[in-house]
């Protein structure tokens, strides 16, 4: 067990954290989507600089539940909320929740959206000024997810989604998540664009490939990112990656001191 070394301020707090002195922030609900095409490669944001969490890394799209992605009024086709609940070991509201987040921060972050007019179609593209404008609309909030939907016609494909993993951030963080993973493929005809916001780069990386640039210090990833490009790495494309069976064990990866020096661990 060797684990991450923390940076130094991280470090005192972990250590006041374990001590009781400082009691742990609760974690937000959120969801993120690994956006897959045929390599398989995956869809990769870089954080800007300037963000409080994560500030640098590369990661998938995601982001916080919104209160109201638990709106009944979602038209809705795929495993039912209480399925998608079953799977991820929470209630049904949450559930459909989470999925809903998931939708809707991909199109946020990626411009693709996992919707069709009907529950076997989804749009073909997504690219339009009108498009864009509904977009921003739900970045600020000031269009809730279920209305964008409803005005459109248009019916959340839960199918285009598979669970793939459940991480929570350590009790040492200051902000913290309780994420859920998913995987879904980029539907056909669609295409992602460079939607700035949080992001000041995109790319589409083979996970190897990925991982090879984090193993060399040319980028950064966070140990749930790193772990999950592990795991795609092991399949030929994205048909294997869909087929294959997932358990969801929750881990949230926590803060011991090795040899005087405060580490980072995930078992």
């Amino acid at each position: 067990m060797t684990g991450l070394p923390l940076p130094a301020e991280l470090a005192a707090r972990a250590r006041d954290v374990l001590a009781g002195r400082v009691q742990p922030v609760p974690a937000r609900n959120a969801a993120t989507v690994v956006l897959l095409r045929p390599g398989p490669q995956v869809y990769l944001l870089r954080r800007k600089s300037t963000m409080a969490f994560a500030a640098g890394a590369y990661v998938f799209p995601g982001g916080s539940v919104d209160v109201r992605d638990a709106d009944q009024a979602v038209a809705w086709a795929g495993p039912s909320p209480a399925e998608w609940g079953a799977a991820f070991n929470t209630d049904e509201r949450l559930a459909r929740g989470l999925v809903c987040a998931a939708v809707r921060e991909t199109f946020e972050e990626s411009g693709v959206l996992l919707a069709g007019p009907g529950p076997d179609s989804v749009v073909a593209d997504t690219t339009g000024d009108d498009w864009e404008a509904d977009r921003l609309a739900l970045i600020d909030r000031s269009l809730a997810f279920a209305d964008f939907l409803a005005r459109r016609g248009l019916v959340l494909r839960a199918d285009l989604l598979k669970p793939w993993a459940h991480w929570i951030t350590p009790e040492i963080e200051t902000r913290r998540f309780d994420t859920r993973f998913f995987v879904a493929v980029l539907p056909e005809g669609q295409r992602t664009r460079d939607v700035g916001g949080e992001a000041d780069r995109v790319v589409w990386q083979r996970p190897a490939e990925a991982l090879g640039l984090a193993r060399r210090g040319e980028i950064f990833l966070m140990p749930p990112t790193h772990r999950t490009l592990s795991e795609l790495s092991q399949y030929d494309g994205v048909g294997g990656v869909l087929a294959a069976p997932r358990e969801i064990v929750t881990i949230m990866p926590r803060a011991v001191e090795i040899e005087g020096e405060m580490r980072l661990v995930t078992a």
